[in-house]
């Protein structure tokens, strides 16, 4: 472990002796306080093998989420791998605003635009179990891994896919909230991002196109002639650009905009409601 955590700093990983203990903990499948009780004993063979193997992954800047398999994300556990961008915490802010914004009432319907590998549909569906929803992915890769997380998590029977483009999905006069977490950075900063995002997130959910706000253009002009009068919608952003979201939002006539920061205190997501009257 702790010849792994020279290698992974010589890589460039942050905490790099946490994550070989992390590594570790995932080859042997043992705690920390079990890892410790036994750090006397020498390593089995197979345990070198497999521990080797995925230090050789970081080391190559593979995200820990896809050398395990699963990601956490609001206190459930997803399958993550290349097909969708990694859970992150960040986001979990979407959530919650969602669940201030959604009415306390039975039956109703929500939507996450680009829902990837479906965290935050299916979070917000286990938090609510009398709400159902749709997540639209025009991506067929990122579709199939929501679709396995939806199965992980059992909720076929309330969560439905639509494979294909968000402007040709026909469901948007039926939601009651839509959630969206869209690609939103600068096509020119695309190459100099970490390699950890760069080399094994999909690039078509990262670009957001030249000022990295091509997909909120689209999006606030779907919701204003699309969505039900009243309903809210919640976009999460890039740290630096809430005031261009928020002018997006305000041109196409949305309403009741507001903002929320992420754990780390950066601004991460805007939203709105479409008009009433």
């Amino acid at each position: 472990m702790a010849a792994a955590a020279g290698r992974l700093r010589q890589a460039g990983i942050e905490a790099p002796q946490r994550e070989a203990r992390l590594l570790m903990s995932l080859a042997s499948g043992l705690t920390t306080s079990q890892l410790i009780l036994r750090g006397h004993l020498a390593a089995p063979d197979d345990l070198r093998e497999s521990f080797e193997r995925m230090v050789r992954q970081r080391e190559a800047c593979v995200p820990f989420q896809h050398i395990a398999g699963t990601a956490s994300f609001f206190g459930l556990d997803f399958i993550s791998d290349a097909r969708a961008l990694v859970p992150r915490a960040d986001s979990e802010v979407v959530v919650e605003a969602a669940l201030r914004l959604l009415p306390e009432a039975p039956g109703l319907e929500i939507a996450d635009l680009g829902t990837g590998s479906g965290c935050l549909l299916i979070a917000l569906l286990v938090t609510r179990p009398d709400v159902s929803g749709t997540g639209v992915e025009a991506d067929v890769a990122a579709a199939s891994l929501a679709a396995e997380n939806i199965a992980r998590h059992a909720l076929e029977s309330r969560a439905r896919l639509a494979v294909q483009p968000w402007a040709e999905w026909s469901g948007w006069g039926s939601v009651d909230l839509l959630i969206s977490n869209p690609p939103y950075i600068r096509s020119e900063v695309i190459a100099s991002l970490d390699p950890e995002v760069r080399l094994h997130d999909p690039e078509v959910a990262l670009d957001g196109g030249a000022d990295g706000l091509d997909a909120y253009r689209e999006l606030a002009g779907l919701a204003q002639t699309r969505l039900k009068p009243g309903t809210p919608v919640i976009f999460e952003i890039g740290y630096d650009q809430q005031g261009d979201v928020r002018a997006i939002l305000s041109a196409a006539g949305l309403t009741d905009i507001g903002s929320a920061k992420d754990l780390g205190g950066n601004d991460r997501i805007v939203w709105a409601r479409k008009q009433v009257g």
